[in-house]
């Protein structure tokens, strides 16, 4: 498994796969001719023009986008760097990522923001679409140039959970931003109801002896921000949504003509606090897994499009990171390349069908960062992956691309995997080579 770093746009036909296109509706099988890197028909080549490949069975979507994955760089590199993670993306399927401005140094200014992309433009990966810093360091006192950063190709700003000084900079952040007209993305959270907490205050925790962090955390932090977004008008987002009440409040903005969007992590539609028991830290995430009731509303919110996007929620840990106790050890989990299977797997439960998982990983992330989506469209640029619905694989230390081995999938056989990724007509991964 590698990722392909020809030069040379590729020229063929795939055969047998179905196609998704959730921007143009198109839910088809059908054959889908590539030539000089740039799609020419969705459903058949002059017979003999180009040379086929087969992939009867597969899911052919545009590029999957991702917001807020932690690429590492700058930064630590023994928690990864830009070509482990650039790899891992690809190897997901993914062809643009936001990643998070939480580096070292933070991405606060538009020199910052320019170096990561030469640096990104140097290991030729995946494509970085970055987030920049709402306020300086991240430190929730002064204002970040929000000009700059957007001059210098920020798509959002955010301070992450980082909590601000009070809700009168939150006031002057959001009448900047919305001046400047760049998205705002926020991560719900009281800081002081969330203090000290690393897990979902309830029966679970309780039983284990874990400090708890309240669901009204989250939904307290969010009723402020929709009552700030409705007096300013900013574009916002609410990211890694936790539970029920959160949904209930997001689909009622909107219902309200309110400019929000939101977001859940894929690892938040899959487990619920009962994977807490035997103390797993690969589990310790932010904001925590909650309870059952919670994970069949954040479902029903993706079903029912009140959700528009599922992310990766990507944090890459080095093994020592999840060694300490449960409580003493770092949140986050290592998604990028086992989302697809995990997506899939919900697909063929029931929970949702193919199309709201091709939509919630395609267009939706697009809409929210204010970008054009990629397309399966004839003229179009070849930016698109391919799906094996089929693929037995092992998520393992000669499989996984990333530097964080901090996933509950590790040494698990899993179901699906993204097998090609095509990106500005070149070949960028295939998991066969």
């Amino acid at each position: 498994m590698s990722a392909d770093r020809s030069v040379t746009p590729v020229s063929f036909v795939f055969t047998g796969a179905r196609l998704i296109d959730p921007f143009n509706r198109i839910d088809t099988y059908a054959d889908l001719a590539i030539e000089a890197g740039r799609i020419v028909a969705l459903d058949h080549a002059e017979e003999g023009s180009l040379p086929y490949r087969d992939v009867n069975g597969c899911v052919i979507t545009p590029g999957l986008i991702d917001i807020g994955a932690h690429l590492r760089e700058p930064g630590p590199r023994y928690k990864g760097s830009l070509e482990s993670e650039s790899a891992a993306a690809l190897a997901g399927g993914y062809t643009r990522i936001a990643p998070r401005p939480d580096t070292s140094p933070v991405l606060d200014s538009a020199a910052h923001v320019r170096t990561l992309k030469e640096r990104a433009s140097e290991i030729d990966g995946v494509r970085l679409i970055p987030l920049g810093a709402l306020t300086q360091g991240l430190e929730g006192q002064l204002l970040a140039n929000m000009a700059g950063l957007k001059g210098a190709g920020c798509v959002a700003l955010t301070n992450l959970r980082r909590p601000l000084a009070d809700t009168r900079v939150l006031r002057r952040c959001l009448e900047y931003a919305a001046t400047f007209d760049i998205p705002v993305i926020f991560h719900p959270e009281d800081a002081a109801l969330a203090a000290g907490g690393c897990a979902h205050e309830g029966s679970v925790a309780s039983r284990l002896g874990l400090p708890g962090i309240p669901a009204t955390a989250e939904t307290t932090a969010l009723a402020q921000w929709l009552l700030l977004i409705e007096q300013t008008g900013v574009r916002a987002h609410a990211a890694h949504l936790s539970c029920a009440r959160s949904v209930t409040l997001i689909e009622q903005a909107k219902q309200q003509g309110l400019p929000v969007t939101c977001d859940v992590t894929m690892a938040h539609l899959h487990w619920s606090d009962a994977a807490l028991e035997g103390f797993d830290t690969l589990f310790h995430l932010q904001p925590p897994l909650r309870t059952q009731a919670d994970r069949e509303a954040l479902r029903n919110g993706v079903k029912q499009g009140v959700i528009d996007a599922i992310v990766s929620g990507h944090l890459p840990h080095e093994q020592a990171a999840k060694m300490a106790p449960f409580a003493a050890s770092e949140p986050g989990m290592s998604t990028l390349e086992t989302l697809w299977a995990m997506g899939w797997a919900l697909v063929e439960e029931g929970v949702f069908d193919a199309a709201t998982l091709i939509r919630c990983l395609t267009t939706g992330p697009a809409r929210v960062l204010g970008l054009a989506p990629g397309t399966l469209a004839s003229g179009e640029s070849a930016e698109l992956a391919v799906f094996d619905p089929a693929y037995r694989w092992t998520p393992d230390d000669t499989t996984l691309h990333s530097a964080g081995r901090n996933t509950p999938l590790l040494n698990r056989s899993l179901n699906g995997r993204c097998t090609l990724t095509l990106s500005e007509g070149k070949v960028r991964f295939d998991a066969n080579n």
